[in-house]
């Protein structure tokens, strides 16, 4: 399927897209990095993946090692800065370059820019290509784990707290795949305890924080677990093996572009 086969794609001028793909995608997911590739294309996006990338420095942003977040905050500025847009498949990369920053780049030349034009996958495919149907299909029960860095810096879902009313980006997306059942929760927003280094740190609070989450999905009865940030579902996935759960871990990215689950004959 191309983007020509969309009434709705942007077509005949294609949109620059500089991939940035989060280092544990690139190390331990990368299927998650080329199905971002395949459903930017579909799209008729022109996407670029420079390999000259490094880690975002979120790591060590959230650590308080601001001495070595700079340089990594400086690269990524130097590579980025002249793509069209920025696109990346995860919520807490995207919103420590909106959000976080300000404290090592501010004033220079570009960077209001390159805030501006950077992206979570999802909030690109609704706010940028203004995406309205999706040739896809996926018959499971789907659990949405709402991730905080998207959910509360990039408003990419609703927030209980806010009680406001209708679908966020996410679930407007989901629902657009033909026959996929999205489960209902207890607590839709509720972190699920990663929080990268705080999962080391606090490690007992950590997964019990996770154990809740992995719980909530259960008694929802979902097959398979998504979300925008491969970090989340990797933490899940950790516990609910071990909890011998049947659950499978899939990011956003590879539903919307039509991948299947490993799921056994008895559980679908």
């Amino acid at each position: 399927m191309f983007a020509a086969d969309y009434p709705h794609s942007l077509d005949p001028i294609a949109m620059q897209v500089g991939l940035f793909i989060p280092c544990y995608i690139d190390h331990f997911y990368p299927q998650v990095g080329m199905a971002t590739v395949e459903l930017l294309e579909q799209f008729g996006c022109q996407v670029e993946f420079p390999d000259t990338q490094t880690c975002c420095g979120q790591p060590m942003a959230n650590t308080g090692c601001t001495n070595d977040t700079r340089p990594l905050a400086e690269k990524f500025f130097q590579i980025f800065r002249k793509y069209e847009y920025v696109v990346c498949p995860s919520g807490s990369c995207v919103s420590m370059v909106r959000n976080h920053y300000e404290e090592y780049l501010a004033g220079r030349e570009g960077f209001e820019d390159l805030k501006a034009k950077t992206f979570e996958l999802c909030e690109f495919l609704t706010d940028v290509l203004k995406v309205q149907s999706l040739d896809v299909d996926f018959p499971y029960r789907v659990g949405l784990h709402a991730s905080c860095h998207g959910l509360r810096e990039l408003r990419l879902d609703t927030c209980s707290e806010l009680m406001t009313q209708g679908p966020g980006k996410v679930r407007r997306l989901l629902e657009m795949v033909r026959g996929v059942e999205i489960v209902p929760l207890q607590r839709a927003d509720e972190c699920c305890g990663f929080g990268g280094t705080f999962a080391v740190v606090e490690e007992g609070v950590s997964i019990l924080m996770g154990r809740d989450r992995v719980a909530d999905h259960v008694q929802a009865q979902a097959q398979v677990m998504t979300a925008t940030d491969m970090s989340c579902l990797m933490h899940l996935a950790g516990i609910s093996s071990r909890q011998k759960q049947p659950i499978q871990m899939m990011h956003i990215a590879e539903i919307l572009c039509g991948r299947a689950p490993n799921i056994a004959n008895n559980q679908k």
